[in-house]
């Protein structure tokens, strides 16, 4: 009898050793991340302050620094740092998506996540129209993943949790970290998991609330859509949104996929030239907007939600084709941020056809859609800018507008871009789990 006991409490001992050590790993990961995320938010204001002082000085410099930043940033990412392309929310989501730990180190090891930090910061110092909140989900998934494999037991949901806790963190955001990794990454609720995703998406939270203070991310706003006329704002933001975001992503899949032709053949042959052929551009399009599209677009975006800096109506072309340029460019660098000032741009330009209605609202729901159109996750979209801005009023004609960017953008391209690069990372990366 005594024995059956032992082997009991011996058994219950080892379970709950099993429970904490998880509860432990993902504590520890979760404030990594949070570390991680003010530390690269801080970084990434000074690299693109330091970028703007100097076009301010030398506007003519960027013909220079920028296609030579954009030419280094690819070098360094194929020759030590593969698999730091661009966002990097792609490569979390195949690592999930993969079996093997070997397999997943390649897209969210810690060489991975370190290489993702310095290259996004480069790339913001040289002007390139990128965010560093893809970059957050995938360091946040590398940390994550990384203080997993000190473990000798497989740990469930860490990839899932860093990349929440990263959006967590970038943003200021908990509510859209936890929908993102639902809605976007995982695609799925992991009911073994959720719990400890929550928890994870806190502690990122409270280190970035402690370190940078409570704040919104493009400040507070109070702004509602009157009704009557001014409503038909609401389908034209979302066809208009749908198309252009739906447009960006199909422009980045078949880009990564191979442009067919001589074009193609020249850019797979010499890609460290197509990205300073693709920085020169982006430099022009900086120097024709006064430098309005270096960058993540940040300031743009909130001046215009507050009405306290106007947008030309040029903004959202330019900032669009820097954003497209930078990102097929190959350079690391997330599409999060210029991806919302693009979708300000375009909600400001649309603003006009309703003289009467304030332009904030408008400018939001052209976010909304725009950004929706991009990633096709409606929900992660008007949930995360309503965060973004602490504005809850707003939310019916948001998720309005969410919901026809997703319909419109599907006719554009089949699927978000997102998943879709995912799948050029899982391609001879061996069996897969689902």
């Amino acid at each position: 009898m005594k024995s059956l006991i032992n082997v009991r409490h011996i058994r219950l001992l080892r379970a709950l050793s099993r429970r904490w050590q998880r509860r432990a790993i993902f504590t520890i990961g979760a404030f990594a991340v949070g570390l991680a995320a003010v530390g690269l938010a801080l970084a990434s204001d000074g690299a693109l302050h330091a970028f703007h002082e100097l076009f301010r000085k030398a506007p003519y410099a960027a013909l220079v620094i920028t296609p030579l930043g954009f030419a280094l940033s690819v070098y360094l990412a194929r020759k030590y740092f593969p698999n730091t392309q661009g966002s990097g929310i792609p490569q979390v989501i195949a690592a999930r998506a993969l079996k093997e730990p070997e397999d997943r180190a390649r897209l969210v090891g810690l060489r991975v996540g370190i290489g993702k930090m310095g290259l996004t910061l480069l790339g913001l110092l040289v002007g390139a129209s990128v965010g560093r909140e893809g970059p957050t989900v995938q360091i946040g998934a590398s940390l994550m993943f990384a203080i997993g494999r000190l473990t000798p037991r497989r740990q469930p949901g860490l990839i899932l949790a860093g990349a929440a806790a990263g959006v967590a963190a970038a943003f200021n955001t908990p509510l859209a970290g936890i929908v993102f990794a639902i809605e976007e990454i995982s695609r799925t609720f992991e009911v073994r998991t959720s719990g400890l995703i929550i928890g994870a998406v806190i502690l990122s939270g409270l280190i970035s609330l402690y370190l940078l203070g409570n704040y919104t991310y493009f400040g507070y706003s109070n702004a509602m859509l009157p009704t009557g006329m001014d409503w038909l704002s609401v389908p034209v933001c979302g066809v208009l949104g749908g198309l252009f975001g739906g447009f960006f992503s199909r422009i980045l899949v078949q880009t990564a996929n191979g442009i067919p032709g001589i074009a193609g053949g020249w850019i797979k042959q010499n890609p460290i030239l197509f990205a300073a052929a693709c920085g020169l551009a982006v430099a022009v399009c900086g120097i024709l907007s006064d430098g309005a599209v270096f960058g993540t677009g940040y300031a743009s975006a909130r001046g215009i939600i507050h009405e306290t800096h106007p947008l030309p109506l040029s903004f959202m072309p330019m900032k669009f084709l820097a954003t497209v340029l930078s990102s097929v460019s190959g350079m690391p660098g997330g599409i999060f941020s210029p991806s919302l000032s693009v979708g300000a741009g375009l909600g400001a330009d649309i603003a006009h056809l309703f003289p009467h209605a304030p332009i904030g609202p408008i400018v939001l729901l052209g976010m909304v859609a725009y950004f929706t159109g991009v990633v096709q996750a409606p929900i992660t979209s008007f949930v995360i800018v309503s965060e973004m801005t602490a504005n809850h009023r707003m939310l019916v004609p948001l998720m309005a507008a969410a919901l026809i960017a997703n319909a419109v953008s599907k006719l554009v391209c089949r699927e978000g871009v997102y998943h879709a690069l995912s799948k050029n990372f899982l391609r001879g990366a061996g069996p897969v789990s689902h």
